[in-house]
């Protein structure tokens, strides 16, 4: 079975320097280190079912991240 394809994302560099500086800090919340780490697979391409599989959340867990349009910062 196929998992669903994540929405399109695409992100600024600047964007992208800012989730990967969040999943880097040792003293970030681990809910926010790991929507970061979300966003950032659902940039590549991934889809929702390879996303959640590398990160051991359920798909439905990837699929709640705020709409691209949602600044980050």
């Amino acid at each position: 079975m196929v998992g669903r394809q994540a929405g399109l994302v695409v992100l600024s560099e600047a964007d992208r320097n800012f989730l990967e500086s969040q999943v880097r800090r040792h003293k970030a919340p681990r809910s926010l280190s790991d929507r970061c780490r979300m966003v950032l697979l659902c940039a590549q391409g991934l889809q929702s079912k390879d996303v959640a599989e590398r990160l051991g959340v359920h798909e439905h867990t990837v699929g709640k991240w705020p709409p691209v349009h949602t600044r980050w910062h």
